[in-house]
């Protein structure tokens, strides 16, 4: 966090300075909400939470070196606090005066960045190409939502020269209280799928939530979107900025054409201001390329050349950690871990890329746990995904649990297939069945949603440790 006194702290959480004798004191370390990533000058927000309360850990984060508490109610402490109605809120606000400030002293811009999938993968693939221009700031992992995201802003400096935000959201409202804090100059929308649709009650409500992006962009902001998505193409006459084209489309300002999937990477043509240029992704899977599309399409808008732009996607091995990860044994035994998320449209994603880079003859083995948070429309999907396996020719499928249940029952009412699905209950179980089963050459495809659990599987079939 950029230097600022507590008396400036206590103005930006809108709240009331307590225990300090000098409101002078510079504070400047790293703002944390986990007591054990504590380190000497940092601050230390004692947020309530479902299952604990952060005030139950302050005193840990003082010994640890906490210099200030922001809490919502006075502790027993002798260290400064900002005590504040709501700690959300005023995270929220601490954010939105530093980012303000780095703004008015520098060349800051910003890119936000949603959709019902690909975000992190289009993050990371934008902060590759930036990071090659300048100071990049860019949230760890999916720290998406309205604490994950204000901490993230909060590691700009007065060098920072980008700043890149993932806006996720559970319902409506969301993303327009995200944008209010930190306005962008682009604002990217890739998708409107089903994830988390258990939580927003249907589809509609999903494309009105990621319209917030467009909605609220300044007339001097750009809009990129996927021309290729219905439910993305309407957002176009909300917003009062430039809008600019991405996907496969004839219509899109930035094109891919000739997409190959291939076991290494992804091929495609990258079509744009009237020139071709040829891209390899080492990123599996075929829908990856309209994340690179996006991310390049947004990195232009803010001033890099596509030429500077394409290296840097190229660069990336894997899109994260357990997000389409190629691991390889000594035996030839492949295995794609894609199990840190899961929704209807990346499972499918997913299948298709197996099927894809399968057809020299390998096997090809899927091994499927539930997709959360669909609510009344999980059996359909689930079910739906057990058919798509079956007509993608998918040599095993093994799923893991009561709750996905649906793909191995649908899969078993296709007329084509006859014992080639294995329902069992646990990761633990699906680990013997694929140990006694798998053969040098063979692709596994481990995916699901984070709660199943399967990543570690998918590290354990692949002999990962850490």
């Amino acid at each position: 966090m950029i230097a600022l006194t507590l008396a400036e702290l206590a103005s930006a959480l809108g709240g009331r300075l307590l225990r300090a004798t000098d409101t002078a004191t510079v504070i400047h370390g790293d703002v944390h909400t986990d007591s054990r990533r504590i380190v000497p000058g940092s601050v230390f927000f004692a947020l309530p939470g479902e299952t604990t309360d952060g005030h139950l850990f302050a005193e840990a984060a003082v010994t640890a070196g906490a210099e200030l508490l922001v809490v919502e109610r006075e502790l027993d402490l002798d260290v400064p606090q900002v005590l504040v109605s709501d700690g959300v809120t005023a995270l929220a606000s601490l954010a939105r005066t530093v980012v303000a400030r780095v703004r008015a002293a520098g060349q800051l811009r910003v890119v936000a960045i949603t959709g019902s999938n690909g975000k992190t993968t289009t993050k990371n693939m934008l902060r590759a190409i930036l990071e090659r221009e300048g100071e990049t700031v860019a949230p760890a992992g999916s720290f998406n939502n309205e604490v994950g995201a204000p901490f993230s802003m909060l590691g700009v400096t007065e060098q920072s020269r980008y700043l890149i935000v993932e806006m996720g959201a559970s319902g409506i409202g969301e993303i327009a209280s995200l944008i209010s804090i930190v306005t962008p100059d682009v604002g990217v929308v890739l998708k409107v799928g089903l994830a988390h649709v258990g939580e927003f009650g249907g589809q509609d409500a999903i494309q009105r939530a990621k319209s917030e992006m467009v909605t609220e962009l300044p007339p001097d902001a750009v809009a990129v979107l996927n021309t290729d998505d219905p439910r993305v193409t309407p957002m176009a006459a909300l917003t009062r900025a430039r809008v600019l084209w991405f996907g496969l489309g004839d219509t899109a300002d930035v094109r891919a054409v000739d997409v190959e999937a291939l076991a290494s990477g992804t091929a495609f043509t990258l079509e744009v201001d009237g020139a071709s240029h040829p891209v390899r992704l080492r990123i599996l899977g075929e829908h990856h390329v309209m994340n690179a599309l996006a991310a390049i399409a947004a990195a232009r808008e803010i001033g890099v050349p596509v030429e500077r732009s394409i290296p840097a996607v190229e660069s990336l091995a894997r899109a994260e950690r357990w997000r389409m990860e190629l691991l390889e044994r000594p035996d030839g035994v492949v295995v794609i871990n894609d199990a840190y998320n899961a929704s209807p449209d990346s499972m499918a994603a997913a299948l298709k890329t197996l099927a894809q880079i399968t057809r020299d003859g390998r096997r090809s083995v899927a091994v499927l746990g539930e997709m959360a948070e669909l609510g009344e429309y999980a059996d359909d999907e689930h079910d739906r995904i057990g058919r798509l396996a079956v007509r993608l020719n998918i040599s095993q499928l093994i799923v893991v649990g009561h709750r996905a249940r649906h793909i191995h029952n649908a899969a078993g009412l296709e007329g084509s297939w006859d014992g080639e699905s294995v329902l069992v209950g646990t990761p633990d179980e699906a680990y013997d069945v694929l140990r006694d089963q798998l053969r040098p050459g063979d692709v596994v495809l481990v995916k699901s949603s984070k709660s199943a659990e399967l990543r570690f599987l998918g590290d354990r079939i692949a002999g990962v440790t850490a």
